[in-house]
């Protein structure tokens, strides 16, 4: 399924609550930039120049006068018009700004580039804001498109892995005492490693357990240690890998003097009733593969369903002409990065050591992002096009359907996880439920062409 991303202005708006006079006029400059010329009143920057006077005046020291007593006027003269110009400025640009965005419709998505044009006390202030602006979106063919639905075929080998990882979790461990060691089997035992007959460091240890096959240990361990028994000792000869994290050991010839303490096999469950009812809500064997099988392709209808979405929403997306600002995709890809650092910190693992790790830094990994995250942007806008193209939007059934869907998947009560949200949740629930529309119609309006699996349902 489409992962949905919201595209935010970077531009932080400021209260529109002042009575600022001022005009604005905007000009194109090209589908993703705009210059907005804006005209601030005389009377209005005058009133600034006064507010600029206040702000300042305790802080300009003038012979003669005690700080924060001098008049405008002999500050004026005395620094120069341009120590409060500079402050008055400051002061009607935020409000003045984010007036002309509201009355011109401008959408901006990133910081403006200022030039003043004109400025100074007693004339008006005109001043221009050049930037970046969501861009227009020219659409290619977004109907009719071909799109392939494969299926995923529901295996017997699927099931029975299924069944597997189940009676895995139930297995137990059993004692052997009247057979050798064998491949699967779990061997406590006591290791010493030297090379040339010297022991080295970390090559020794005591009652440590080991499962034969995992491959815990360098190749040719395990393998030596099948046949043994209990109480034996075996003199085991190996070769240390060429990359190896102990540089001092890499490629190196190893003798492990190795002594088998005790010997244990896992005992795996008969695939009854019984299991069934230890694993599961079902009383029979039956009941449970059936609802294996029943999960199986669900999932493989889902993933069907998914890739079908993805590779028509693709099509439509490559489809379409569109010049978006770096901002943007910047935007994004810090986005992707944040998402990136909280899945690591769930498995413990800090994204500064992630880096260290692996030998990058973050400009890199951010850079190696830009691609995807330029299709990310796209893709939103595409689809928010196609929105506007067909007069596409969700209704509140819709929107409940959403929340209804949310609820179910954090198995909450849905009134209660409806009461719970915020209006900016709401919000982006509102989204959600627009571009599932838009999906639903590309999907609905496209030819589907079906064809054979190329690879197995998970």
């Amino acid at each position: 399924m489409f992962d949905i991303r919201f595209v935010r202005e970077s531009f932080s708006a400021k209260s529109l609550e002042g009575k600022t006079k001022m005009s604005a006029t905007m000009e194109k400059l090209s589908s993703n930039q705009v210059k907005l010329t804006v005209t601030v009143s005389a009377e209005e920057f005058d009133k600034a120049m006064n507010t600029a006077y206040g702000k300042l005046k305790g802080r300009l020291s003038v012979p003669g006068f005690r700080k924060g007593k001098a008049p405008r006027k002999v500050i004026e003269n005395y620094y120069g018009a341009g120590v409060l110009v500079e402050e008055a400025f400051n002061t009607v640009l935020p409000e003045s700004y984010d007036k002309a965005v509201e009355e011109t419709g401008a959408k901006p998505v990133a910081q403006p580039e200022i030039d003043i044009e004109s400025i100074g006390a007693g004339e008006d202030c005109v001043y221009t804001a050049t930037v970046y602006v969501r861009p227009e979106v020219t659409l290619g063919q977004y109907k009719g498109v071909a799109a392939p639905a494969a299926k995923w075929e529901v295996t017997e080998d699927q099931i029975n892995a299924e069944i597997d990882r189940a009676a895995e979790r139930v297995s137990r461990m059993a004692e052997v005492t009247d057979r050798a060691a064998q491949m699967g089997d779990t061997a406590n035992i006591n290791y010493a490693g030297s090379v040339d007959g010297v022991a080295f460091e970390g090559g020794t240890a005591e009652n440590t357990p080991l499962e034969l096959g995992s491959g815990m240990f360098i190749p040719g361990f395990e393998e030596q240690m099948v046949g043994m028994n209990i109480g034996e000792e075996r003199d085991l000869n190996v070769k240390f890998p060429e990359q190896y994290h102990a540089e001092n050991l890499a490629g190196k010839d190893a003798v492990f003097h190795v002594k088998v303490n005790g010997i244990q096999t896992k005992v795996r469950p008969v695939l009854d009733d019984d299991f069934a009812a230890d694993v599961s809500e079902f009383d029979t064997f039956e009941a449970y593969k059936a609802n294996i099988v029943a999960d199986l392709e669900k999932n493989a209808a889902d993933r069907a369903e998914a890739n079908l979405e993805d590779a028509l929403i693709q099509k439509v997306v490559d489809a379409a002409d569109c010049d978006i600002p770096e901002a943007m995709i910047d935007d994004e890809v810090k986005t992707m990065l944040r998402e990136m650092e909280m899945r690591m910190m769930y498995q413990g693992i800090r994204f500064e050591d992630y880096l260290k790790y692996t030998g990058q830094t973050i400009e890199q990994v951010s850079e190696n992002y830009k691609p995807e995250a330029a299709n990310r942007v796209k893709t939103q806008l595409v689809l928010e096009a196609v929105a506007k193209a067909e007069n596409i939007a969700p209704t509140d059934e819709d929107v409940d359907e959403t929340i209804a869907d949310q609820a179910k998947r954090m198995n909450r009560d849905v009134e209660e996880f409806k009461a719970s949200l915020s209006e900016q949740q709401k919000e982006y629930l509102k989204e959600t439920a627009g571009i599932k529309k838009v999906i639903d119609f590309l999907k609905a309006n496209a030819v589907i062409t079906e064809k054979a699996a190329e690879e197995k349902a998970e």
